[in-house]
């Protein structure tokens, strides 16, 4: 991450705006390692997948729509969704105002804050899988459709560094299913496990 993403002020280290005001192909792998703070709890990022206006897979690529507004900007805001009819999941918005376009937080580490990760999760839950997964991420953290369209620019800031990320396609969908844009850290047990949608085109041989 360039020195310019990160604020000089009181809160060093923390992401700046300008950080996610570019393609999210490029934020989503310097996203790995960062810390996301929200409701008491903060998570370390370990799995992301990127989606763009221009990407079949992305819930922006018919126009913006009541549902998909807050991807179309501004920069470093939440996106967030409901799924499957129970599940919420959360992306960080990127690139400019007007394309539709953000990263999808997948997977992460509770480091501060797992006495409420637990209350939201459950006491029985292992500590491995308190955010490991989209759902469970934004459960951890608290967020539901409520929190749509959050600024969460000073929510962020560096965190670990030191690994190796590895990219990949994309977990769960029948469309552009082979785009590369699912990045992680390598190694790391909080990342969650690929499946691939039993319905996405058979791979070539």
């Amino acid at each position: 991450m360039s020195a310019a993403a990160l604020s000089a002020g009181p809160g060093g280290g923390r992401v700046d705006r300008s950080f996610f005001e570019r393609d999210s192909v490029k934020v989503a792998p310097e996203l790995l390692g960062l810390l996301v703070t929200a409701n008491g709890v903060t998570v370390r990022l370990t799995e992301v997948e990127a989606y763009r206006q221009d990407d079949p897979a992305s819930h922006s690529f018919r126009g913006r729509t009541a549902r998909t507004a807050s991807m179309f900007g501004p920069a470093g805001h939440l996106y967030v969704y409901f799924t499957y009819g129970m599940h919420y999941c959360a992306n960080l918005t990127c690139g400019p105002e007007g394309f539709g376009s953000a990263v999808l937080l997948r997977a992460g580490e509770v480091v501060d804050g797992i006495e409420a990760a637990r209350a939201r999760r459950g006491e029985r839950v292992a500590f491995r899988d308190l955010a490991r997964g989209p759902a469970r991420l934004a459960q951890a953290l608290g967020w539901d459709r409520g929190d749509d369209g959050v600024d969460m620019v000073g929510s962020v800031r560096a965190g670990g560094t030191g690994f190796s990320v590895a990219a990949g396609p994309r977990t769960g969908i029948t469309k552009a299913a082979e785009v590369p844009w699912r990045f992680w850290i390598d190694g790391d047990v909080f990342v969650s496990p690929y499946r691939r949608h039993p319905k996405a085109p058979p791979r070539e041989a």
